[in-house]
């Protein structure tokens, strides 16, 4: 019986032919966190959103997003890559 064995030439062919390798997880954009509040603030206030908004007057892109896994709104800017 006769095994064939490929040339690195050919693994490489066939390894480029499978197009590109894709993981279980999407890959997210990186992230830098300026500032953490707490989801239940006063009602009528919206500290994260005061505090992104004077970071974006100041140059900075900065957004509020939701952390549900804390219950806290989180100001972040997306980090360069």
């Amino acid at each position: 019986m006769s095994t064939s064995t490929l040339s690195p030439a050919d693994v490489a062919a066939h390894v480029e032919a499978q197009g590109p390798v894709r993981s279980s997880r999407p890959q997210l954009p990186a992230r830098i966190v300026l500032e953490s509040f707490p989801a239940g603030g006063p009602r009528g206030q919206w500290p994260a959103e005061s505090f992104a908004a004077e970071r974006r007057r100041e140059g900075v892109p900065a957004r509020v997003v939701m952390d549900l896994a804390s219950d806290s709104f989180l100001v972040i800017v997306e980090a360069s890559s």
